[in-house]
């Protein structure tokens, strides 16, 4: 036996003899025979050069300084290694580690906050490092390692990367934002029609262009084409626009639950397009802690 050869059932080995003070009583809480127990002790002193025990032939065992010493650094040693096994089980269970997550202002303002209760209830100690991402930078992102997960509108080419993988996670229609002192506020429900001589605020195509493709076939679908006077990135900031009077604003439902001072929102009349929040992962990532998220999430 080396340095480089010593094994954790050395250290047992060593540590039962030290605590019983006796090989007899060693071997038997060992479930080995005793001379083999003896001749692991002997020659890890020669290997160590150290010697254990004040005199081997002395009832009850006594322990040398070195001895001491080595018990001491042992169990710490055994402790540490049964506490790496246990957190690899726990990762490996998907108990334990770290997700990065993509994520867009239609998520925060819906099912983020469900989302977060379920994992502090039921994946407390996994760590949920969270990205605030356009659609086509979460995109780059997952193929390139970046994220575990996203979530963003789903767009029609998501179909053309063989890598990724999705699910739905919420369904929701599309909703009409005006001024507050905007003469149709009084309705209700308004047929999008009524809103074709108006100037629209959008999102910027480029960053979402299926949210805004949907917008513009939604418009189209009525016999017009809106009139953008105003694109914007964040939903806060299209609000802000609107209640400025800069135009009026389609947008998923969930704007909603955003109570912005100077806005209403209302209804659009008859059928209205849908947009899909989903959830996006890499085909082949094998981590157990996103699969047991997925699953939290799917629920």
């Amino acid at each position: 036996m080396t340095n480089l050869d010593m094994e954790l059932r050395h250290l047992r080995y060593f540590i039962a003899v030290a605590e019983e003070l006796n090989f007899s009583r060693a071997a038997t809480r060992l479930h080995m025979a005793q001379p083999p127990l003896s001749k692991q002790i002997q020659d890890l002193e020669e290997e160590l050069g150290v010697q254990m025990f004040v005199d081997r032939r002395r009832r009850p065992l006594e322990l040398t300084s070195a001895g001491q010493t080595f018990l001491e650094e042992a169990r710490l040693a055994i402790a540490q290694a049964e506490q790496a096994v246990k957190l690899a089980q726990r990762v490996h269970q998907g108990k334990l580690g770290r997700l990065t997550v993509g994520f867009t202002s239609s998520i925060a303002n819906s099912v983020l906050p469900d989302i977060l209760r379920l994992q502090r209830t039921h994946m407390r100690e996994v760590q949920l490092v969270w990205r605030e991402l356009a659609t086509y930078l979460q995109i780059q992102a997952l193929r390139s390692n970046l994220l575990d997960i996203g979530f963003f509108h789903l767009p029609p080419e998501i179909v053309d990367y063989s890598d990724l993988s999705f699910t739905t996670i919420l369904v929701e229609p599309l909703i009409l934002v005006l001024p507050e002192t905007h003469p149709l506020a009084v309705l209700s429900e308004i047929p999008l029609k009524a809103l074709a001589e108006e100037e629209f605020v959008l999102p910027i195509r480029q960053l979402v262009p299926s949210l805004a493709d949907k917008m513009y076939y939604l418009c189209s679908q009525a016999g017009f084409i809106p009139k953008v006077t105003q694109e914007a990135m964040l939903m806060t900031t299209i609000l802000g626009l609107v209640a400025g009077g800069v135009g009026v604003a389609l947008l998923p439902a969930n704007a909603q639950n955003l109570q912005r001072k100077g806005v209403i929102y209302r209804n659009i009349q008859g059928k209205t397009e849908t947009v899909e929040l989903v959830a996006v992962w890499r085909r082949h990532n094998s981590s157990n802690i996103l699969h047991r998220f997925l699953e939290l999430i799917k629920k």
